[in-house]
C-alpha cells in the first residue's frame, strides 16, 4: 500500500520534471524556456479565455456578438422555457446611443390578437408574394417572414443540417442551403432555397463552371421553392467562401466536387457572368428553365453595382424577384479578422443605400427585400421591417438556438457543441430530433414576439411598421426617428396599397379589429 501511495505521489513530480526537461530544451516558446511548467498556464487561460470572459467577467450585454442575454433570450425560446426578465432593463438606455425604442400606440384599429398563442400555432407570412410581380410559375408567398439563412453542410455538421430542416418543416419556414449544394442532410421535409455560389457546387461541369442542365438535376425531386445566386456575404464579402481543409470530409468531398482534407476555397466572383446586363440574362435563364423565383444575395459596398442593377431593372423587361442584403457584421463563415471587421457596410447602412435606389426608382414593389446579418431578434428585426425588409433570415442565432455555445472556434473544427464541425465524435453529441424542435419554438417564439410588438404599435403585419413607429437614442440628449436617421420620404419602407390590403386580410384570422372597448389577457 505504502509503495502504492508513494508511486501515486512520484508520478506527477516525474510528470511536470519531464515537461520542464522539454520545455528548457525547446526553443520555439521563449515564455516555457524561462518559465518552465509554469508558462503552460498562459497557453491555458489564452485557449480558454473565450469562455472565461464569456461566463464570468462580462455582464449580461457587453459580449459580442451576442451578449448574454440575447443567448440567454434564444436558448429560453428554443427550450420553450420562461424567456422574461424580471427588475427592468439593465441596459444604460440614457448614455447607449443608437439603443432603438418601438413607440406604441395608445389608440389603433387593427391590431393582432393578444392571444398567448399568436404566432406561436399560426404562420406569419409575407406581406409580398416571391416571383408575384415578375409573373414566375411558381411565385408563392413565403408562410413565414422568419426563415433560416444560407449555412452550407461542411461549414455546419450533417447532423446540424439535418436539425435545421426539420426545424424549418415544423415551423413551416424556409431553409436555405448555402453554396455547398444540397445534401441528403436537406431532405427532411423543409422547404429550400438553393444557393448558387461562385465555385457552383451542384450545379457545374466538370471543368467548373455553371451548367443549368446539373442544376435542374440538382433540384429535381427536392423541395427547391426559390434559387438564389451570391454574389457576396457579410462574413467575406469580396472573398469568396473558405471551407477550412480539415473540414472536408470524404462526404463533402463528393457532394462538392473537391479533394479531400484540403482548403475549398471558392473564387470572389462569378465565371458565369460578367456584369449587371450577363447576370440578368442569367437569372432570366435560370427563371425560364425552373419556373423558381431568382434572386441575389450581397453585403453592400460599391454602390456602382446596385445603380446599375436599377437602371437595367428600370426597362421592365428583365430583373430579379428578390434581393438577400446580408450585414458586414459578420456571420457563421470563417473569415480573416479584416474582412469580418471592416469590409462592407453594417446591415442597416447597407440596406437603405440600396432600398433607397430601388425606391427612387419606383421599383421596391417589385422586388423582395430580405434582410440577414444578427437580427434574429425581434427588437433589431422590427427595424428592418420598418426600413422596408419583407422577410428576415436568421443563421447564427438559428445555431444558437439548435446548441451553439457561442465558443468561436467554428473555423478550427472543433466546436464543442458539433454543430460546425465534421469530427464525429463531437457531431455524435448532436441529436437531429432534438434541436429541430427547439429551432422549430425558436423560431414559432420569434414570430409571437413580432406580433405582440406589431401590436404595441397598433397595425396588422411586422411589414406595415414605418419608420416613424422606431426612435433610435441619441445619448441623453433624445432620440431621432428611423426617418431622419435614414432620411425616408414618406411612404417608404411600406407594401404597395395592395399588398398592404391583402396581407391585411391573411391576417385577420389572427387579428382582433377594435369597436369600442378591447379586453386583452
Amino acid at each position: 500500500m505504502k509503495k502504492m501511495t508513494k508511486a501515486l505521489v512520484a508520478a506527477p513530480l516525474v510528470g511536470a520534471a519531464g515537461v520542464a526537461a522539454y520545455d528548457l530544451w525547446q526553443r520555439k516558446h521563449a515564455l516555457l524556456r524561462n518559465f518552465p511548467v509554469i508558462g503552460h498556464a498562459r497557453y491555458l487561460l489564452e485557449a480558454i479565455g473565450p469562455e472565461l470572459r464569456q461566463y464570468i467577467v462580462t455582464d449580461n450585454d457587453e459580449e459580442r456578438p451576442f451578449s448574454r442575454d440575447q443567448r440567454r433570450w434564444i436558448y429560453a425560446s428554443a427550450k420553450g422555457q420562461n424567456n422574461y426578465f424580471s427588475f427592468g432593463t439593465d441596459n444604460d438606455l440614457e448614455n447607449t446611443p443608437g439603443h432603438p425604442i418601438i413607440k406604441q400606440r395608445t389608440f389603433a384599429e387593427t391590431v393582432p390578437s393578444s392571444a398567448d398563442s399568436a404566432g406561436r400555432d399560426s404562420l406569419l407570412p409575407a406581406a409580398k408574394v416571391l416571383g408575384g410581380p415578375r409573373g414566375r410559375a411558381k411565385a408563392f408567398r413565403p408562410d413565414s417572414v422568419v426563415n433560416v439563412s444560407a449555412m452550407s453542410f461542411g461549414s455546419l455538421s450533417g447532423p446540424a443540417v439535418r436539425a435545421m430542416n426539420a426545424g424549418a418543416r415544423l415551423a413551416g419556414c424556409l431553409h436555405n442551403t448555402g453554396e455547398g449544394s444540397l445534401s441528403s442532410h436537406h431532405k427532411q421535409g423543409g422547404d429550400l432555397v438553393f444557393q448558387i455560389g461562385t465555385a457552383y457546387f451542384g450545379c457545374r461541369d466538370e471543368h467548373g463552371r455553371f451548367s443549368l442542365p446539373a442544376l435542374l438535376e440538382r433540384i429535381d425531386g427536392s423541395p427547391v421553392r426559390a434559387i438564389e445566386i451570391k454574389l457576396s456575404q457579410g462574413a467575406k464579402p469580396g472573398l469568396g467562401g473558405m471551407l477550412p481543409g480539415p473540414k472536408v470530409s470524404p462526404e463533402i468531398a463528393e457532394i462538392r466536387g473537391i479533394p479531400v482534407g484540403r482548403d475549398c476555397v471558392s473564387p470572389s466572383r462569378h465565371t458565369a457572368f460578367s456584369d449587371v446586363d450577363s447576370m440578368l440574362d442569367l437569372v432570366e435563364e435560370i427563371a425560364d428553365a425552373t419556373g423558381l423565383p431568382v434572386g441575389i444575395k450581397s453585403a453592400v459596398g460599391d454602390l456602382g453595382f446596385w445603380e446599375d442593377l436599377v437602371s437595367h431593372m428600370s426597362a421592365g423587361d428583365r430583373g430579379v424577384d428578390f434581393i438577400t442584403i446580408d450585414g458586414g457584421e459578420g456571420g457563421t463563415g470563417s473569415a480573416p479578422r479584416a474582412f469580418s471587421d471592416s469590409v462592407s457596410l453594417p446591415l442597416r447602412i447597407g440596406f437603405t443605400r440600396v432600398y433607397a435606389l430601388f425606391a427612387r426608382a419606383g421599383l421596391t414593389d417589385d422586388v423582395t427585400f430580405i434582410a440577414a446579418g444578427r437580427i434574429g431578434l425581434p427588437e433589431s428585426a422590427i427595424m428592418s421591417f420598418a426600413l422596408g425588409a419583407d422577410l428576415i433570415n436568421v443563421a447564427r442565432e438559428a445555431m444558437l438556438a439548435i446548441g451553439c455555445i457561442q465558443a468561436q472556434k467554428c473555423h478550427t473544427d472543433r466546436c464543442p457543441t458539433g454543430v460546425a464541425t465534421q469530427d464525429r465524435w463531437l457531431t455524435g453529441g448532436l441529436d437531429p430530433e432534438l434541436k429541430s424542435v427547439r429551432l422549430a419554438n425558436y423560431i414559432r417564439t420569434f414570430r409571437h414576439e413580432l406580433l405582440k410588438l406589431t401590436e404595441t404599435v397598433g397595425v396588422a403585419h411586422p411589414g406595415l411598421i414605418t419608420v416613424d413607429d422606431v426612435d433610435l437614442l441619441d445619448g441623453a440628449s433624445g432620440a431621432r426617428s428611423l426617418r431622419e436617421v435614414y432620411g425616408y420620404p414618406m411612404g417608404w419602407g411600406l407594401p404597395s396599397d395592395a399588398d398592404t390590403e391583402a396581407i391585411t386580410a391573411l391576417m385577420a384570422p389572427v387579428n382582433t379589429h377594435l369597436s369600442g372597448h378591447r379586453v386583452t389577457n
